[in-house]
């Protein structure tokens, strides 16, 4: 019984030391996600500050910026978003858990995205007015998406 009882103990030790943590399992796919978003909000604060007047408005760094965040929306970043990396278990993220729980209204948020930044893509080097014009509504569908399943 001695043996069997040391037998149980040691292999709960063992499961329980080598078992990763819940922050552990998804450290990589958070931290490649926020990245993704680190280099979109840089992109989209370059062409923020030449729709607010804080930077003068070139074409050409504007058509870059744009499409960098075009090029990114294209980009299939499932991977990125394992069920259960969320901020209901993990403090490293600000994901909330709805986002699992509706899929299909994160995709389709997602798609009004794309379709926004394709638009501003388009139209960013075709002068300052052009740019405000498509600006805005890339903000609105990142708003959109932020506001339901972004803690804040």
């Amino acid at each position: 019984m001695k043996q069997l009882a040391k037998i149980a103990i040691c292999s709960a030790v063992l499961a329980t030391a080598s078992a990763p943590t819940m922050a552990e399992a998804f450290k990589d796919e958070i931290k490649a996600r926020q990245g993704y978003y680190q280099v979109i909000k840089y992109n989209f604060g370059v062409l923020g500050a030449m729709v607010k007047g804080k930077k003068d408005y070139d074409a050409d760094t504007a058509t870059t910026a744009a499409n960098n965040i075009y090029n990114l929306s294209k980009l299939n970043n499932g991977m990125l978003w394992p069920k259960g990396s969320d901020n209901s278990q993990l403090d490293t993220t600000k994901a909330k858990p709805g986002i699992w729980e509706n899929f299909d209204d994160v995709k389709q948020k997602h798609g009004n995205w794309q379709k926004a930044v394709k638009t501003l893509a388009g139209e960013a080097g075709n002068g300052l007015s052009s740019l405000k014009k498509s600006f805005g509504p890339v903000g609105k569908s990142c708003k959109s998406c932020h506001d339901e399943y972004k803690a804040k």
